[in-house]
């Protein structure tokens, strides 16, 4: 079967735009809710949730035709509750910071509808490339989506952006945007703690979505306005040849 040209690049950048799973599919919104109080949260959370679904849907494309169809979804799920848990177990034993800032939602991976329905809906009709450049660029996607949503949490709600607290290894320091800090006393703090609660998650989360759906619709209206244009001016065209030909037949 001949391949579409650009395909892969299609197959990968969909998960970043036209089929991002939080911000357009709206799914995977609890650990987006949850876990992103800070960038590094989201990171981590963003890196962890990609490795389980590029390892499960490679998975599940190598076995597309070994498992039968009356027991699909519940090997699925066996598979991905497999790298999750050797994911938990790595994260445990090399980032400890991580894992207890995520806590539960690490786990919560398995049940992550984006993952399961990457599954069911690419990976088990696909080849293992494909099915590997699919999870990478939702993962990706969905990484990018709560990293701008911890970034907004974070800056609002904590007044700067604060790195090296979970990845240990960076060294810790802080980017001063709203709240300033010298010598250990206040100089200025415009921060609002609403943010940093789940309110404040959901506030946020709403806010991304109106505005890509504004840009959506500005979108449409351009399109649709450009289409009108395009239809009176081969109107017109059409409109100024008959009158040519009525012209000149009357000669």
């Amino acid at each position: 079967m001949a391949r579409e040209k650009g395909y892969t690049r299609k197959n990968f950048l969909k998960g970043l735009f036209v089929e991002n799973p939080l911000l357009v599919s709206i799914l995977g919104t609890c650990p987006a809710l949850a876990t992103t109080k800070s960038i590094e949260a989201a990171i981590g959370m963003g890196i962890l949730f990609t490795i389980v679904l590029i390892c499960s849907s490679c998975l599940v494309s190598l076995l597309r035709k070994i498992i039968p169809e009356e027991i699909r979804t519940p090997a699925y799920i066996v598979i991905i509750a497999t790298f999750v848990t050797i994911v938990k177990m790595m994260t445990h034993a090399f980032l400890p910071e991580l894992y207890s800032t995520l806590g539960v939602f690490i786990s919560l991976i398995v049940v992550n509808c984006i993952v399961l329905g990457r599954a069911e809906a690419y990976a088990s009709k696909n080849t293992v490339f494909d099915s590997l450049i699919d999870a990478l660029g939702m993962g990706v996607g969905y990484t990018l989506a709560i990293v701008l949503m911890a970034f907004f949490r974070e800056v609002l709600g904590e007044g700067m952006i604060t790195i090296g607290n979970i990845f240990t290894s960076i060294p810790k320091f802080s980017i001063p945007v709203l709240k300033f800090v010298k010598d250990g006393e206040v100089v200025y703090d415009f921060s609002i703690s609403l943010f940093t609660t789940p309110a404040g998650a959901f506030i946020v989360f709403g806010l991304i979505l109106a505005v890509i759906a504004f840009i959506k619709n500005r979108k449409a209206e351009l399109k649709a306005n450009l289409a009108k244009q395009e239809k009176a001016r081969k109107a017109a065209e059409a409109a100024a040849q008959a009158a040519q030909a009525q012209a000149g037949g009357s000669k």
